[in-house]
């Protein structure tokens, strides 16, 4: 049986996911944890998922949630949050699987470094649909090569607090590798004002706040007399919590590394 713990356990994802390995064949809970000072810090997880007495209570430090023994902590927080998790993680030999987005460039390197001491997966979106987005348009890319001009439009709640969302910034990398790009010079992050013309090897990214939008992606590609356009949009968070479980029973067995969802569903 694979024992989990999950942070962020009271919140709209971390309750989905403890309902999930709830009701999953060959994993459980192990632990629940949410920050300090939380509302629900005492509660049991599973009456705040909704599934009833499970017998584990949320508790407010990490520590306590690691020393139940789990094979893996899911994590679904914030970027501040994680990397505390992530160092707690590493110290008790415990793999993680991450979707938490946001990380600055100093959080990603200390990312890299814990992961040479724990398997990791770290993915801004643990969707199926999604990864496969990122292959389809990897090769769409290559294909069209650098007569095809390049947006991408996201849009979630208006609750989500980083823009652009992880996940377009994972879709503009993929294409920017595929084109032989560096997205740091060419990227676009919205426009305003008198831009002038557009250049040739841009890649836009614009992002949409609204309502309870869980998530839509679109990327367009338009070149001369025609455009291609590639949606996935999600229609509620519970495909990102199967994607997160299944990673958390693909990973028990990993050595040490930095993995995402591409190599949890076998698409590398």
């Amino acid at each position: 049986m694979i024992r989990v713990a999950v942070a962020g356990a009271a919140g709209r994802m971390g309750s989905m996911i403890v309902r999930l390995v709830e009701e999953t064949d060959g994993i459980e809970l192990a632990g629940a944890v949410e920050s300090e000072g939380h509302p629900f810090i005492g509660r049991d997880a599973g009456e705040i998922a909704g599934t009833g007495s499970i017998g584990i209570n949320i508790t407010g430090k990490i520590e306590e949630a690691l020393n139940e023994s789990p094979d893996v902590l899911i994590d679904f927080t914030s970027p501040s949050a994680t990397m505390i998790n992530l160092q707690y993680a590493a110290e008790k030999g415990v793999g993680a699987v991450v979707g938490t987005t946001g990380f600055s460039r100093e959080e990603q390197r200390r990312i890299q470094d814990l992961s040479r001491r724990i398997p990791c997966v770290v993915s801004p979106n643990m969707s199926t649909g999604v990864n496969l987005l990122f292959r389809i348009v990897n090769e769409v890319a290559r294909v069209l090569g650098d007569e095809y001009d390049v947006e991408i439009v996201e849009a979630h709640h208006r609750h989500k607090k980083d823009a652009p969302s992880g996940t377009a910034l994972k879709i503009a990398n993929v294409i920017a590798e595929a084109l032989g790009r560096d997205l740091d010079k060419v990227g676009k992050y919205g426009r305003f004002g008198i831009i002038g013309e557009r250049d040739r090897k841009e890649i836009g990214i614009n992002a949409i706040r609204a309502g309870d939008i869980v998530g839509d992606h679109t990327v367009l590609f338009g070149g001369p007399g025609e455009r291609i356009e590639i949606t996935h949009r999600a229609h509620s968070r519970e495909c990102f919590a199967r994607g997160a479980v299944r990673a958390a029973k693909w990973i028990v067995d990993k050595g040490p590394g930095l993995y995402d969802m591409m190599d949890v569903l076998g698409l590398k």
